[in-house]
């Protein structure tokens, strides 16, 4: 009877949904819409609207003194050469993970994740009593001319510590999914050692190294509690933007923080996109 009805139009073939985890694509996308408007686009909007009361040569004015300016360049500068040295020691410390056994791996694993839940207080406090003119490192640095605590390389030393995680976490998982047979492919082939590394270990690794590399200068670049402990917070020479923006907020600035505030959220999502583009490049390479 089936047959006959399919035949002469009478019945529609019998057709199973797909079935999902999710209620439906539906469902699922308007409240993906409706939770990022509400906690990302909203306060987002309302950070690109406050400075709209200043006007254009107002805002100009809030982000073109030299103050501004001094505290833009530490903040992204240092992020970015943050960023690179976590990618360089990043992809080590990966390596030693994933290709590895020795004792107290384990632990060794989880102190790359202490940044992540240590309160970033605590963490400016730790690295002050480190790398003070009388602390532990500090003291002995001294010696030899060199301050790290107070000084703009205090504001890099924090990044480091904090953004690691990113580059190491980001390059760990594609690494372990690598295995061993494509270098072992390509030894048998005739490469060597630094030919495998070189031309397919690190090809291969790229998009994740990218990935790992626009995190960690995004956490740079506004973090604000563990340096402030490290930085000495001298105008002009060793002060953050997070910190004149909370400088300016207890000034009731609102919108010359909300000003600068734009400026650093412009500059990130600039090195952001053209980090992605490099990284689905990298990505058709393959």
């Amino acid at each position: 009877m089936s047959a006959i009805g399919l035949k002469f139009g009478f019945a529609k073939p019998w057709r199973v949904k797909p079935r999902h985890v999710l209620p439906g694509f539906r469902l699922s996308l308007g409240f993906t819409l409706f939770y990022l408007t509400g906690i990302v686009l909203i306060p987002l909007l309302a950070l690109l609207i406050r400075p709209i009361e200043l006007g254009p040569l107002g805002f100009w004015a809030a982000i073109s003194t030299p103050r501004v300016l001094a505290s833009l360049r530490l903040s992204f500068g240092m992020a970015a050469a943050a960023a690179v040295i976590d990618s360089l020691f990043g992809i080590v410390i990966a390596w030693v993970l994933t290709r590895y056994r020795f004792p107290l791996k384990g632990l060794l694993d989880a102190v790359i994740d202490l940044p992540f839940a240590l309160p970033t207080a605590v963490a400016g406090i730790a690295l002050s009593s480190l790398y003070a003119p009388n602390g532990w490192i500090g003291s002995l640095l001294v010696g030899y001319g060199i301050r790290i605590a107070y000084t703009p390389w205090g504001v890099l030393t924090a990044m480091i510590f904090i953004s690691l995680p990113f580059t190491v976490r980001t390059v760990q998982p594609v690494l372990a999914e690598l295995g061993l047979d494509v270098e072992e492919a390509a030894a048998t082939l005739g490469a060597t050692r630094l030919q495998t590394i070189a031309r397919v270990v690190l090809p291969m690794l790229l998009p994740a190294i990218l990935t790992g590399a626009a995190m960690a200068f995004a956490r740079a670049a506004g973090e604000y509690g563990s340096i402030i402990f490290l930085a000495g917070n001298i105008p002009a020479v060793s002060e953050i933007a997070p910190l004149l923006i909370v400088t300016k907020l207890e000034q009731f600035d609102y919108a010359g923080a909300s000003a600068i505030g734009v400026v650093m959220l412009a500059a990130s999502f600039v090195m952001l996109l053209a980090l992605n583009g490099l990284q689905s490049w990298a990505a058709k390479r393959r």
